[in-house]
């Protein structure tokens, strides 16, 4: 994939040249995206709109930390939905990892879960901010434990992912009504490199087949259910709905 690669640490030491390698991306200039590499982590910039600022996962500081300290944790619709209750803690995909906060707020409440992301740009922001939550002194031992991140096409990972989890967990970009600056800036920036999730209908029926409890499926209020397969049974919140849905062949 074609993008504008910059190094803003100084370093000099070829890191550009290896996260270029590892995730399969090409030195564009033109290209009006942009992955820098700063002091705090690798930044994800729309060119042409420098005024949205920088996109990086950041497990440590910032709303997630917060979040995690005093969120909801166990009560937090999330959690809910995927069945946390007791001393149950469901083995987790989340086949469509975004920036993983949802991710983050399952492992945080102590579900192994496990990322997939087929985009290598999305791919390359999460798994920087792995690396760098795994050397934190706070959350690193039990983040290493419970969230990693699998590299590949969620239409094709969830015929063949072993050991089968409990739940999959599906959260497919769609359009937002809401105009919070935060939406429309992260909307912005990940439609503009990522483009609509026009095939997510296709996930449904597979994540079915995978899971061995039940597939959760967020969506905003006002969207349709995924694939049109509607469900009886969902965690409805102010703004979103976790639909819930039974395995097949489990």
């Amino acid at each position: 994939m074609k993008i504008c690669l910059m190094d803003e640490t100084g370093a000099g030491d070829g890191a550009l040249s290896v996260l270029a390698a590892r995730w399969g991306l090409e030195q564009d200039m033109t290209q009006r995206m942009s992955l820098v590499m700063t002091h705090q982590g690798l930044e994800l910039r729309k060119q042409d709109e420098p005024r949205l600022g920088g996109i990086r996962v950041d497990f440590v500081a910032g709303a997630l930390a917060h979040r995690r300290r005093f969120g909801g944790g166990r009560g937090e619709a999330v959690a809910k939905a995927v069945g946390v209750k007791g001393h149950f803690l469901p083995d987790v995909v989340d086949a469509t990892a975004g920036l993983g906060r949802d991710a983050f707020v399952l492992a945080a409440v102590g579900c192994r879960v496990r990322m997939l992301e087929r985009h290598p740009v999305v791919a390359a922001l999460l798994d920087d901010g792995l690396q760098r939550g795994y050397q934190d002194a706070e959350i690193g031992g039990w983040l290493r434990q419970r969230l990693t991140l699998l590299y590949g096409s969620s239409l094709t990972a969830l015929s063949d992912l072993h050991p089968r989890p409990e739940v999959v967990y599906l959260d497919p970009m769609y359009p937002h009504r809401q105009k919070s600056a935060l939406v429309k800036k992260e909307m912005r920036v990940f439609q503009a490199l990522v483009g609509a999730d026009t095939d997510a209908d296709g996930l449904l029926m597979p994540a079915r087949q995978l899971a061995t409890k039940r597939v959760v499926v967020k969506r905003p209020d006002y969207a349709p259910p995924l694939a049109d397969v509607v469900t009886r049974s969902a965690i409805v919140t102010k703004s979103h709905r976790f639909d819930i849905y039974p395995p097949l062949g489990a």
